[in-house]
């Protein structure tokens, strides 16, 4: 496709905060993602907008065509031949694919609890943020919603019945977690990417799940203390936003 023929992409998504370009896990995979293939996109904070509660984020909209969902973004972004994984060998690929699927099941379910379901973090951090970047009277119920939608996604993601207390799950959540953030530390080990000198599509899923958990500035979280001791992933994080986010203006 010729450069010039291509639709402009625009990028919805969550703003930044706390340093990063997005304080939300999915926008900030896609945002590196970008960053990493070099695709132009625009970014457009829903932060302000009415948006805050109709639109599914990240979206990304390219002519007629609207795509959500990391996963469905980033393919749609590989079919216009911004590829950020093309060096990757077939077990490469698999590994990538394995990666992702653990931060999915192990890590997601303990970054929900520690924003949105965590008292002190969720009524110190979490809902005064999102309640100060919807317009009103959307304030009021947009951090409820997003917290009860995370709530149904940790139930769901540990198998639990929606009966089950929240309560009963987290030991089991918080030590998966760790075990997790161990695994992608033995991994990454002394390189700068976890498949070499260039990022891929892991390092994107990687830098979203860790940037947030690194930079907030959550009143109470085992996990973050945990991920501190983890010096080559707390690095990994902040080689990413110097390298790719430094000279970016961030909508804090």
């Amino acid at each position: 496709m010729n450069q010039n023929m291509a639709a402009a992409m625009e990028l919805r998504c969550w703003g930044g905060d706390w340093g990063l370009p997005s304080v939300h896990t999915e926008s900030l995979i896609v945002l590196a993602y970008t960053k990493f293939s070099g695709a132009e996109v625009a970014v457009s904070p829903i932060d302000w907008t009415w948006k805050t509660i109709t639109v599914t984020v990240p979206e990304l909209v390219c002519g007629d065509t609207a795509v959500q969902e990391p996963t469905q973004i980033l393919n749609f972004l590989r079919k216009q031949r911004f590829n950020a994984d093309y060096e990757l060998t077939a077990r490469q690929g698999a590994d990538t694919m394995a990666y992702i699927a653990l931060l999915e099941e192990k890590l997601r379910p303990a970054l929900l609890h520690t924003f949105w379901v965590d008292a002190e973090n969720y009524s110190n951090l979490t809902r005064p943020w999102f309640a100060s970047r919807s317009p009103f009277p959307l304030n009021f119920f947009v951090p409820g919603r997003l917290a009860s939608g995370a709530l149904s996604r940790i139930l769901l993601t540990t198998g639990e019945a929606p009966l089950h207390r929240i309560s009963e799950v987290e030991g089991k959540i918080y030590s998966d977690a760790k075990e997790c953030l161990n695994l992608l530390s033995y991994r990454l080990g002394t390189a700068n990417f976890f498949f070499g000198n260039s990022p891929t599509s892991l390092d994107a899923f990687a830098f979203g799940f860790l940037a947030p958990l690194h930079k907030a500035s959550l009143p109470s979280s085992p996990l973050q203390s945990h991920l501190r001791q983890l010096d080559n992933l707390t690095g990994f994080c902040d080689n990413i936003l110097a390298v790719y986010f430094s000279s970016d203006h961030f909508y804090g």
